[in-house]
């Protein structure tokens, strides 16, 4: 979706939300590189983080590229912000650059229902 980067308030709301490629037994990795992409946006916030906006929220979904905390991490990086850490609890685990989830099942709404 093309959405114009119109600034109508002091913060910012950006969703990176991919379009369901990629299956979710295939979370927990990159799975496609958005670099291009979201260099733009991390540009874009850039341009008015000191004049007009005063802080943004960045989501990004795994179907988006793969991992969404791996995806934050890189934006993180692209903004110059130190990238979010989070406590191994026997899962997530970087190797390489990359966020894999090894022997971890991710759960979904499906799997909560009857």
């Amino acid at each position: 979706m093309q959405t114009p980067p119109i600034l109508t308030k002091d913060f910012l709301y950006l969703r990176l939300i991919g379009d369901r490629s990629i299956q979710e037994k295939d979370f927990g990795i990159i799975q496609i590189d958005r670099i291009l992409e979201m260099e733009k946006w991390a540009e874009n916030i850039k341009a008015v983080q000191d004049e007009h906006a005063k802080f943004a929220i960045v989501t990004a979904n795994n179907h988006y590229a793969g991992f969404g905390p791996g995806t934050a991490n890189i934006f993180r990086n692209m903004l110059g912000l130190p990238e979010a850490k989070w406590e191994d609890r026997g899962g997530v685990q970087e190797q390489e650059g990359k966020y894999s989830v090894p022997d971890l099942k991710q759960s979904t709404l499906s799997d909560f229902l009857d």
